[in-house]
C-alpha cells in the first residue's frame, strides 16, 4: 500500500475511500477538495482546500508532498480538474487512477431526451415543459438565462450566482433526498420538466424514479468522456484492489 495517498474529492465516494484508507495504519491519506462549497462536512484524514495552479502546480505538489499514488475521485463532469490530474501524474510519473462510478441508463416508463451539454439542454426545453426543476447544480445557470418564459427550480447546497434565469426560485439544501422528497417538491413546484446531469449513482437518482412515477420529462445532460490513456474503476472497492496491487 503506498504511503501518501492523494484523493481530488467533493464526491461521497471520496470520503468513503478517505474513511477506508485513514483507518489503515501506517498510510497518510490527503483529500483535496476545489472550495466550490463554502462549508463542507468533516472528512477524515488531511484536506486541502483550492486549486493547485493547473497540471504543474499539482505535478509539483505530488513531488513536493512525497504522493505514492493519486485517485481522481471528483464529479464526473469535473472535466478541466481530470484533464488537469491526468497529465500531472503523467509529468510527476505518480501512478494514477479514476473512480467513475457508472452513468443512468433510462428503464421502462422513462421520458429521457439525451444532450451532450447545459447548452443542448436550454435548446430543447421549451418544447418540453414550462415549470422546470434544473437540478445540475448552481454552476452552468448562464445556459439558461436567455429563457424569460420559463420558470426554474434551482437546488443547491450554497447561493448560486448570476447570471441565471430570470425567474428562478432558489432552494437551498443538501442531499441526500428520498423519492419522497422529490415527489412533494416536483408536485409543490408544479414541475412539467426535469434538467439533470449524468451524475450516476444512488445518493442523487431519487429524482428520476419521481419524475418517472409522475410521467415528466426527464433532459440528462450526459457526461463529458475521460482523457484517453486513464486508468478507470467504478467504485471505491476498485480503488482499493487498484492500490493493494501496486498502484497500476
Amino acid at each position: 500500500m503506498p504511503a501518501h495517498v492523494l484523493i481530488l474529492g467533493g464526491t461521497a465516494e471520496a470520503r468513503r475511500l478517505a474513511a477506508d484508507l485513514a483507518a489503515r495504519p501506517g498510510l497518510r491519506v490527503t483529500t483535496s477538495l476545489a472550495g466550490r462549497v463554502a462549508r463542507p462536512a468533516a472528512l477524515p484524514g488531511e484536506v486541502r482546500t483550492g486549486g493547485f495552479g493547473g497540471p504543474e502546480g499539482l505535478a509539483d505538489w505530488l513531488r513536493v508532498h512525497d504522493v505514492d499514488a493519486l485517485v481522481d475521485a471528483t464529479h464526473p463532469f469535473a472535466e478541466s480538474i481530470t484533464a488537469n490530474a491526468a497529465r500531472a501524474a503523467r509529468v510527476a510519473g505518480v501512478p494514477a487512477v479514476v473512480l467513475r462510478r457508472p452513468g443512468w441508463r433510462p428503464g421502462p416508463g422513462d421520458r429521457w431526451h439525451d444532450v451532450p451539454s447545459l447548452a443542448g439542454a436550454a435548446v430543447v426545453l421549451p418544447g418540453l415543459g414550462r415549470r422546470v426543476f434544473l437540478s445540475t447544480g448552481r454552476l452552468g445557470l448562464a445556459a439558461f438565462a436567455h429563457l424569460p418564459d420559463l420558470h426554474f427550480v434551482v437546488r443547491s447546497v450554497d447561493p448560486p450566482e448570476p447570471p441565471m434565469p430570470p425567474d428562478t426560485d432558489v432552494i437551498l439544501a443538501r442531499g441526500p433526498f428520498t423519492v419522497a422528497d422529490e415527489t412533494r417538491l416536483l408536485r409543490a413546484h408544479r414541475i412539467d420538466v426535469l434538467v439533470t446531469k449524468d451524475s450516476g449513482g444512488e445518493a442523487t437518482a431519487a429524482k428520476l424514479t419521481a419524475a418517472r412515477d409522475l410521467g415528466l420529462p426527464v433532459v440528462v445532460v450526459r457526461r463529458p468522456a475521460l482523457p484517453a490513456g486513464v486508468t478507470a474503476v467504478p467504485d471505491v472497492a476498485g480503488v482499493l484492489r487498484w492500490l493493494d496491487a501496486g498502484a497500476g
